[in-house]
């Protein structure tokens, strides 16, 4: 059983405040309010999940493709995490006003010897059954959009 680590920390308000994500084995990465919602400097809490989803996938398709007779020289994908207000819902204390609503990825994949028909099926597996997805399960929409670029 894998078991990974990160941490957070935050120092001051929201507004005037910033912080650092920390994974257990790589750098800091800094964040603020300004990072999340106005395009500064610094990272956010959703590309992380976004990072999170399209290395999982990408391992997980690895394996599907090797498995299914066809490895991948390489796998390239990028993920579109949508962070969107809702309103609270509920108490101030306990909901936040912000749900994210959709992870797409979008995968180039040079397969030697693959069918498109057979990867479109591998891809759909894939998205499924990786963990990270299955833990994004709550997320009303998870896309693929997958493109096989060998011949």
């Amino acid at each position: 059983m894998a078991i990974s680590k990160a941490s957070a920390q935050w120092n001051g308000t929201l507004k005037s405040g910033s912080g650092v994500m920390k994974p257990a084995h790589a750098a800091e990465i800094p964040f603020s309010l300004g990072s999340r919602f106005e395009g500064q400097s610094g990272s956010n809490p959703e590309e992380l999940v976004g990072a999170a989803f399209a290395g999982c996938f990408s391992m997980a398709l690895s394996v599907a493709l090797e498995q299914a007779g066809s490895a991948a020289k390489t796998i390239r994908t990028t993920a579109t995490v949508k962070l969107e207000r809702r309103g609270w819902g509920g108490s101030a204390d306990t909901d936040s006003p912000f749900e994210i609503t959709s992870v797409d990825l979008t995968t180039e994949v040079d397969a030697p010897g693959m069918d498109d028909g057979r990867f479109q099926q591998i891809v759909d597996v894939t998205k499924k059954n990786c963990p990270v997805g299955k833990a994004l399960a709550s997320v009303k929409e998870l896309g693929v959009s997958a493109k096989l670029v060998s011949k």
